[in-house]
């Protein structure tokens, strides 16, 4: 088993680039703050302290803990946290204008923890579909650390006008449930739901 089929934080980088990062009981305390020493750092969202919160391991499973020194918080499926509190499969964590999601295949039939936070295939047009997929493209390279495509690239492969790219993504920002992040995280965010909720596939890319 590779160490992403385990438990893992997803989460999109101030660059905008998806990110994958392995929880291992060899270093059972991961941070979260705005200092470059944080091992997830948001440096440039001031609405993170130094250190925010941390993911630690207990011996039995992986916490999230907040100890009230942050002014913002931080928010555990839109739910202040206060103190410790115990990670399920499919967790989204908020800090700042950042969100990661904890993920545990070995825990949950459901790993993503998506499946009502998506659209099934259905509600999507077949111009929506043809969108999405090409925005994923990208990640069949490296899924770790890769940009999705951009509204020109999209364009082209299509044989549209990146304005017809445009509106169809502000639609799908609203039906994946990403409309309100920042403009630069949106298109990363939509690309990893779509690919961990299996509305594209790997076949499709």
């Amino acid at each position: 088993m590779s160490q992403l089929d385990g438990p893992r934080l997803s989460y999109t980088d101030d660059d905008g680039i998806h990110r994958e990062l392995a929880l291992v009981e060899d270093s059972p305390r991961v941070t979260v703050g705005r200092s470059r020493e944080a091992d997830i750092a948001c440096a440039s969202d001031h609405d993170v302290a130094l250190l925010h919160a941390a993911i630690e391991w207990t011996g039995t499973h992986w916490t999230i803990v907040d100890d009230g020194l942050s002014r913002t918080r931080t928010f555990v499926n839109g739910e202040r946290l206060s103190g410790r509190r115990r990670l399920q499969a499919g967790d989204t964590i908020g800090i700042g204008s950042s969100v990661l999601t904890f993920h545990d295949t070995a825990t949950s039939c459901d790993p993503t923890g998506m499946a009502d936070a998506v659209p099934a295939h259905a509600p999507l047009t077949p111009a929506q579909r043809a969108i999405v997929v090409e925005l994923c493209r990208p990640f069949t390279e490296n899924a770790a650390a890769c940009k999705p495509a951009s509204n020109q690239q999209i364009a082209e492969r299509l044989f549209v006008s990146v304005e017809t790219v445009k509106t169809h993504l502000r639609t799908l920002f609203s039906k994946f449930g990403v409309e309100d992040l920042p403009q630069n995280r949106k298109r990363a965010r939509l690309a990893e739901r779509a690919l961990q909720s299996g509305v594209v596939t790997d076949r499709e890319l």
